[in-house]
């Protein structure tokens, strides 16, 4: 690997986490030396890159930090690729929709020898044996409450057509092979609650809830495992 790309390297996989990362961590996804890792580090530092840190601490870059237009590599390209046709496949029309934007801009800002990548890739999604449920809902106002943290009064039916009222909080949302869930606070339950969107009837949009997101987010991880399976 060319200094440069590494250079580079090491800025994008500062970008990716907000917590430190050790000078061993980025060795070994490098696959270079420690050695290599710090004098690297420094040469960015040299170069007025924004990086807090030192050895054996962990290194971080500072907020705001915009590396020069990088084209995408092939693998990344795939990725990207194979990200679009699944959520093509198994998310609402909006964002349907939209995955099909995203590919059609990629395509536009590809130089010719990764054009191929994209337009005659091998690589698919299958068809679900499972098909996804039917929404009767469009999903696409959920969507936008969560990103704005607004209140959610739903009618909602449980495993036995049971229906109730609620308020919630949204906060995020889940997509399984093939149901959707929205993660939430219920008012009425006083605790988390997971809601598939097929079973959500009318609903009305509230204002913000006093609450940030991310706390929510946070508290949910912690108290559900986050692997754990999400009950309805």
């Amino acid at each position: 690997m060319a200094r440069s790309t590494r250079l580079l390297q090491i800025v994008q996989i500062l970008r990716r986490h907000r917590r430190p990362v050790t000078a061993e961590t980025m060795a070994v996804e490098l696959e270079v030396s420690l050695r290599t890792v710090y004098r690297d580090v420094a040469a960015l530092l040299s170069n007025r890159v924004p990086i807090r840190g030192e050895a054996g601490m962990g290194y971080v870059l500072e907020p705001g930090y915009d590396l020069p237009p990088v084209m995408f590599t092939a693998d990344e390209v795939e990725a990207i690729l194979v990200g679009l046709r699944w959520l093509r496949a198994r998310a609402d029309r909006s964002l349907a929709r939209a995955a099909d934007d995203v590919e059609a801009k990629i395509a536009t800002i590809l130089p010719d020898a990764l054009k191929p990548v994209l337009m005659e890739s091998s690589l698919f999604v299958p068809a679900m044996e499972e098909r996804i449920v039917v929404e009767n809902i469009d999903v696409a106002p959920v969507r936008e409450a969560i990103r704005k943290s607004l209140r959610l009064t739903i009618d909602y039916a449980d495993a036995v057509g049971a229906r109730t009222r609620r308020t919630i909080w949204p906060f995020a949302l889940a997509y399984f092979d093939s149901v959707r869930v929205v993660l939430a606070w219920c008012e009425t339950r006083h605790d988390f609650r997971s809601f598939r969107t097929d079973r959500i009837g009318a609903f009305d949009v509230g204002q913000k809830y006093p609450a940030r997101r991310a706390d929510l987010l946070k508290r949910w991880k912690e108290l559900s495992g986050h692997g754990k399976q999400m009950g309805s």
